[in-house]
């Protein structure tokens, strides 16, 4: 049996949340995850399914502005929540997003009292815990090595270190990165110091599209601080720089780990704060932090860009 918590032990101020009114005005809740813009939509229980445009002219909202937009659909999965889609800033869809989910398992809690929760996404079915706001896990599946997987646009046998660089032949800025799917590509590039020293804002458009990610990709530049610890900043396929990335801390975890560079758990310090990650013996990730709340409105979808009310 599902573990149960009374409603009254969760903060939800959530006066409008899953209560649409009407075609053009959409009720969402702005959150985040150590500082990675979160807004939620409820579609249960509607057929309307956001376009690409109109996921953009949310982004422009002057209220209603995200990393991601987690839009929840009617579940088509026994014993789960919500379908959820996963709008970036440009209107392009993730199958992933590791804080996202916490968020989404934050509110379906506070609502209905159940600690455990299960979501569907295009990577599969994510697996949720809320222990408190501070503490919520997420099971983000198994990582994937195979070029084909990731995937990239030719063959590498390993792939702890492909051969992509970044400046002098002789003398590159960043170089070997690791490359994994979780849920999304990731690219990650080891540097000595800190990763903000790198001009990650003039490298990761290029590197998120550069040809050998036909997918294009998230990239990060990580740090590694100790055997248990990792700093890490990311430029996030179609979002940009991003306070708190979850799926390129895992990303991260487990290329070091393959790496033989740290444990199998370690804390991942993103700009926004720290994470817990685990690569479990299962070959399962998890994924611990913080959630916060933010404020509730209306998004009106009628014109462009999107008026947040």
């Amino acid at each position: 049996m599902p573990a149960h918590v009374a409603p009254d032990d969760f903060f939800t101020p959530l006066a409008i949340y899953g209560r649409m009114t009407d075609d053009t005005e959409f009720p969402f809740v702005r959150m985040n995850g150590l500082g990675n813009e979160i807004v939620v939509m409820d579609f249960r229980k509607t057929a309307k399914v956001l376009t690409s445009a109109e996921a953009r002219a949310v982004a422009q909202g002057p209220r209603s502005a995200f990393d991601q937009l987690m839009a929840l659909h009617d579940p088509r999965k026994p014993g789960t929540s919500a379908f959820v889609r996963i709008y970036n800033t440009d209107g392009s869809e993730s199958s992933a997003c590791g804080n996202g989910t916490r968020c989404i398992a934050w509110l379906e809690a506070g609502t209905t009292g159940r600690k455990d929760l299960r979501f569907e996404t295009k990577a599969g079915v994510l697996e949720t815990r809320v222990a408190d706001i501070a503490n919520i896990t997420v099971d983000m599946g198994e990582p994937h090595f195979a070029w084909n997987e990731i995937p990239l646009s030719e063959p590498f046998h390993d792939t702890r270190g492909i051969e992509l660089q970044i400046g002098p032949i002789d003398a590159p800025v960043l170089h070997s990165p690791s490359v994994v799917n979780v849920g999304n590509p990731h690219a990650i590039f080891w540097v000595d110091d800190s990763p903000d020293t790198y001009d990650l804002a003039r490298f990761g458009p290029m590197l998120e599209h550069h040809p050998l990610f036909p997918e294009r990709a998230n990239i990060s530049l990580a740090q590694v601080l100790s055997r248990d610890s990792i700093r890490v900043r990311t430029w996030e396929r179609g979002a940009g720089l991003t306070r708190a990335c979850g799926t390129a801390a895992c990303a991260t975890a487990v290329s070091a780990a393959r790496k033989r560079l740290t444990n199998r758990k370690v804390t991942v310090n993103v700009p926004g704060g720290p994470l817990i990650i685990e690569w479990a013996e299962n070959n399962h990730i998890f994924k611990t932090g913080p959630v916060e709340v933010e404020y509730e409105g209306r998004v009106s979808l009628t014109g462009h860009p999107a008026a947040a009310l």
